[in-house]
């Protein structure tokens, strides 16, 4: 059984992700990249639990270190996720135009490959709530490590979405239009909330940096 993407040091990654290799590719390294901004939130509230300071947020900080947990789990497991669904996809694209199966086993593919890009940009829009929810209550010391978090995961979900866009043109062209416009609606949608919740984040933090420097 080939390892798991996931299982490779941060180096070895890195050079899976720079070889002439089909993955990983852009939605495995926005699952990442959402992982690692949602850890970022992980240790803001290590840092900040337990401390007399913000006893007052305690409750809040374990409740949402929980959630981030279970995000930054989930993000990496899709990039493994991402990179399986992108063999079947590989290979339906390789049958001959004249096979009467072709667009089928297309289309069922492509839909397959929309499954993991979607959940990632679900998954970095929960982490950018914490990451609000931390601009306010976490330790003001570790203020920047939001701010980077929250770049990161707007980064994840533009990334994601892009992954999720060139599929939809795919089923729009197999005569899918209408479903892949329903996808392209809900993508949009978290795109228009979730890039500017992000944006606010980071202009809150360097304005906070700025003005302390």
């Amino acid at each position: 059984m080939a390892e798991a993407l996931t299982d490779k040091s941060c180096v070895e990654f890195a050079d899976a992700l720079a070889a002439k290799e089909p993955v990983p590719g852009g939605g495995g390294a926005a699952a990442y990249a959402g992982a690692l901004g949602v850890a970022l939130a992980s240790m803001v509230g290590n840092f900040t639990a337990g401390k007399k300071r913000y006893a007052q947020y305690e409750d809040d900080i374990q409740r949402m270190l929980e959630i981030a947990e279970a995000i930054r789990r989930r993000l990496v497991a899709l990039v493994d996720e991402d990179a399986a669904a992108f063999y079947p996809l590989s290979q339906a694209y390789g049958i001959p135009k004249e096979d009467p199966r072709r667009a089928e086993m297309l289309e069922e593919a492509t839909r397959a490959a929309i499954v993991a890009p979607v959940e990632m940009m679900h998954q970095c829009c929960e982490a950018i709530a914490l990451l609000e929810e931390l601009c306010e209550k976490g330790s003001r010391m570790l203020l920047s490590d939001v701010g980077c978090g929250a770049l990161l995961c707007r980064a994840a979900l533009e990334a994601a979405s892009l992954n999720v866009f060139v599929n939809t043109r795919v089923l729009a062209s197999l005569g899918c239009a209408e479903s892949a416009e329903r996808i392209d609606r809900v993508c949009e949608e978290l795109l228009d909330e979730w890039c500017p919740r992000a944006e606010v984040i980071e202009a809150k933090v360097m304005d906070y940096i700025r003005r302390r420097s």
